[in-house]
């Protein structure tokens, strides 16, 4: 059984599926494999399913940045010593310090490595795609994408979304006549000296001829059917372009929904390869870089300029050192971190108390998705209000005037206080912490007062996804989508299996021509962009250990 994922849902391009299956009929005479993936999220309504709200203010008071070229020689003493425990230590200090000094040469050196390896920095469009009921917008759709080639000598263009948590790239095929398809780039086989008709396992087949077996994608509302080809595929940026030959998915058939909706053509996979069909399907696994690690920027507000670069990082867009996790069950092929406790200010949550609970980093998801069993009890903490009508509208003790409570109604819900919700990912790693602004809804909601008759109150409300993940990933998973990858560069280390973290310079935003179909500035519906306040984004600061 293999891993993967690939889907929609209101608020996102893509949406995890817990697995994946082959079937052979021995009664046809072709053999199909038919690969079925099936989505974990229950159906929703529209307006339940917004989309992000994002920025990330995590920066502990007291913590001191450690320089890479200045580590903590006494905290490292002390770390060495007790990794040696009962080992032989006939060299006593001499050789705990010549140890020290070993690892502290072997650090620069890898730093200097990355340094000077070659950056291939993709830039990112956010598109917004607007949720109607009874002739009105109730939230928004959003999806990031950037350009790749695929092909050659004369490259074929397509946009694609660069999914972490998916492990193919898939694209349309020129043979796919859906109107759906026919809105996109497709991919023409014939036109490419480089490409290879293959089989599903990666087996060569003879030019010209097509693969016997297909692969069908069910996701949310929609599929993808398709069969295989090996060509070369391009990052398309302003520097020299990061290439690779890989497997690839031609979509012979492609739904409505969501491709019809998106410009955006295809999905690269940029999950771990045992998330793909096998070796040769990842593009990542397949590119030469001298440092296999990429990271992802996403900016604060839509005329920031949000990126994707491969081979390292880009020192500039960090506002403090990166603070290095492992990846949790990296054979599920997830770029996902295991998380010893969540809190909601000072309380900490049942499910998670044990330590058992994971979180999976996508870079294909805009919400925060929870837990469903935690659903209630993080909404019931994490709410808040910000106006209580006793007796309803009018004059006097107990009422609120009409003026304050539309005053209330045009508050976004994400300029209020409320308390952090963390997520604690081990004792020597600072907490992921999130504030109001990244997890509340726009718009407060209209709620009645069980307790009193005719009382009602307006309430800031958290946006949080429900899930109901099956083992093997199992009921404890959070997704860490947009509120946490905006508010944190973050990088993939491929080789190494960790995941780094940084708060994000949001300073080094940049500028883009902006976003389509971005919603108007003040928009209070869900998925709506973050206000311009606080774009600058803070200094550099000390928030995480600086290590390589």
């Amino acid at each position: 059984q293999v891993l993967s994922h690939l889907g929609s849902s209101p608020g996102t391009v893509l949406t995890f599926l817990d697995h994946l299956r082959y079937y052979h009929p021995k009664a046809m005479a072709k053999q199909f494999v038919r690969l079925t993936l099936y989505i974990w999220l229950s159906s929703r309504t529209a307006d339940s399913c917004d989309s992000e709200v994002t920025s990330f203010l995590a920066v502990p008071p007291d913590r001191k940045e450690t320089s890479p070229g200045a580590p903590d020689l006494a905290s490292e003493l002390a770390a060495l010593k007790a990794a040696k425990g009962a080992a032989p230590a006939a060299p006593g200090l001499a050789g705990d310090l010549a140890a020290l000094l070993a690892k502290k040469r072997e650090k620069e050196s890898q730093a200097r490595e990355v340094a000077a390896a070659p950056l291939h920095t993709v830039k990112l469009v956010k598109q917004y795609v607007p949720i109607e009921k009874n002739g009105s917008v109730i939230a928004y759709k959003t999806a990031y994408f950037g350009k790749i080639q695929v092909g050659s000598p004369e490259p074929q263009d397509f946009t694609v979304v660069f999914d972490t948590g998916s492990a193919h790239l898939v694209v349309p095929n020129s043979a796919c006549q859906r109107e759906t398809c026919l809105k996109h780039n497709r991919y023409n086989e014939s036109k490419s000296e480089t490409s290879i008709p293959i089989e599903h396992d990666g087996t060569i087949l003879p030019r010209g001829s097509v693969s016997q077996h297909s692969v069908s994608i069910t996701f949310g509302t929609g599929k993808v059917t398709g069969t295989f080809v090996r060509d070369k595929a391009c990052l398309k940026g302003d520097d020299d372009l990061g290439c690779a030959t890989v497997n690839m998915v031609v979509a012979n058939d492609m739904s409505d929904q969501p491709f019809s909706l998106f410009h955006f053509d295809g999905i690269l996979g940029l999950g771990l390869e045992a998330l793909s069909l096998g070796p040769g399907f990842s593009f990542f696994g397949e590119m030469a870089l001298p440092v296999q690690r990429f990271s992802v920027f996403l900016a604060r507000t839509d005329q920031g300029q949000s990126s994707i670069s491969f081979g390292g990082h880009d020192e500039s867009k960090a506002a403090s050192g990166f603070s290095w996790v492992p990846v949790a069950k990296p054979e599920l092929g997830y770029w996902q971190v295991q998380v010893h406790q969540v809190r909601i200010g000072d309380t900490v949550l049942d499910e998670c108390v044990d330590g058992g609970c994971r979180a999976i980093l996508d870079t294909g998801t805009s919400l925060l998705g929870a837990p469903r069993q935690a659903i209630k009890t993080l909404h019931s903490l994490l709410s808040r209000n910000v106006l209580v009508a006793p007796n309803g509208i009018g004059h006097g003790e107990g009422f609120v005037t009409q003026e304050a409570a539309n005053q209330a109604l045009s508050e976004d819900c994400r300029n209020q206080e409320g308390d952090k919700l963390t997520f604690d990912l081990g004792p020597d790693v600072p907490g992921i912490v999130l504030d109001a602004e990244d997890y509340f809804r726009p718009k407060p909601f209209n709620m009645t007062v069980p307790e009193i008759d005719g009382a009602w109150k307006l309430t800031c409300r958290s946006l949080l996804l429900p899930l109901d993940l099956q083992a093997p990933l199992g009921p404890k998973t959070f997704i860490l989508g947009e509120p946490v990858l905006r508010k944190y560069y973050t990088i993939y280390d491929w080789a190494s299996k960790r995941v780094g973290f940084a708060q994000a310079d949001h300073s080094q935003d940049g500028e883009a021509q902006g976003a389509i179909g971005s919603p108007e500035e003040g928009s209070l519906v869900a998925g709506a962009p973050l206000s311009k306040k606080g774009a600058s984004g803070p200094g550099k600061s000390a928030f995480f250990n600086s290590e390589i």
